[in-house]
C-alpha cells in the first residue's frame, strides 16, 4: 500500500526513505542519511513563545498557554509514535526550504501520511502561505479537527 500512494506522488517529485533519529519539534525531524525534515503543508506551535503566536491569537483566537501545552504534546506523539521508526518522503516541487531542511510528505509503515494525522488530532494547522499538492485535502482535515473539537480547537481549555 505504501509503495502505491508513493506512486501517487506529482511528477518530479522525489522519494527518500530512512529511519527517525530525532524529533526536534511537532513538524521538525531528523531522518538518517537523509537530514533534517520539516512536515510539508503543515504548521506546529513553538515549544517557547515565539512571533509565530500572534498569527495563531489572530487567526484562530488560542491563548499562549494552549499553544504551549500543544506543542509538547506533538513532540511527544511524535517521539512515541515515530522515532526509531523507518519512514518514506516525497517532495513536493521545492525540494528544500531556505533553511536547508527538507520539505516533505512522511508517510509511515502503514502507508499513513504523518503530515494529515497531526491535523487531523488538531496538532498542527495547515501552513497556508504557499500552495502544495494536498492542501485543500489537508484543510478539510483541520476543519474536522476544528468540528470535532480535537487539540488546537478544544474549547474547554481556552
Amino acid at each position: 500500500m505504501l509503495y502505491s500512494l508513493l506512486a501517487a506522488a506529482p511528477l518530479g517529485a522525489q522519494e527518500l526513505c530512512g529511519r527517525v533519529s530525532w524529533i526536534y519539534d511537532g513538524d521538525t525531524l531528523k531522518v538518517e542519511s537523509i537530514g533534517k525534515v520539516r512536515l510539508l503543508g503543515i504548521d506546529t506551535p513553538e515549544t517557547l513563545a515565539s512571533e509565530r503566536d500572534r498569527y495563531y491569537q489572530r487567526s484562530f483566537a488560542i491563548p499562549p498557554h494552549v499553544l504551549r501545552n500543544i506543542a509538547r504534546q506533538g513532540k511527544s506523539y511524535l517521539i512515541d509514535e515515530i522515532k526509531g521508526e523507518r519512514v518514506c518522503l516525497t517532495t513536493d516541487g521545492t525540494e528544500k526550504d531556505k533553511y536547508g531542511r527538507y520539505l516533505a510528505y512522511v508517510y509511515l509503515n502503514n502507508g499513513e501520511l504523518l503530515n494529515e494525522q497531526l491535523l487531523e488530532m488538531g496538532l498542527a494547522t495547515v501552513y497556508r502561505r504557499f500552495s502544495f499538492t494536498k492542501k485543500e485535502r489537508f484543510l478539510d482535515d483541520e476543519a474536522r479537527a476544528r468540528r470535532n473539537g480535537l487539540g488546537l480547537w478544544k474549547t474547554d481549555v481556552k
